[in-house]
């Protein structure tokens, strides 16, 4: 399952990708972060940096490869509140 920073960037618009609530997001995600919040979820994850999100092709934000262990909004939604106890600390 592909994650794109895309998904929980609360800056975003649903039209622009993100899949998460606003109020759950993460305000301008990197990947390392994204990394840090699967591996803690034991979703073994692969980064990929020079990729671009097909809604924004021009923007190289890179992505994340985690094992599909359930809806990637579910997914996704957890990895950004992983993401803003992190930064919390």
């Amino acid at each position: 399952m592909v994650i794109w920073p895309a998904y929980i960037d609360n800056s975003k618009p649903k039209s622009g990708g993100r899949i998460v609530p606003k109020k759950d997001g993460v305000c301008a995600p990197r990947l390392e972060e994204i990394e840090m919040a699967a591996k803690n979820m034991g979703l073994n994850p692969t980064v990929e940096p020079d990729k671009a999100y097909p809604k924004s092709a021009w923007e190289i934000s890179g992505r994340v490869i985690v094992d599909d262990k359930g809806p990637k909004s579910l997914i996704a939604k957890k990895i950004a509140n992983d993401i803003n106890k992190l930064r919390k600390k």
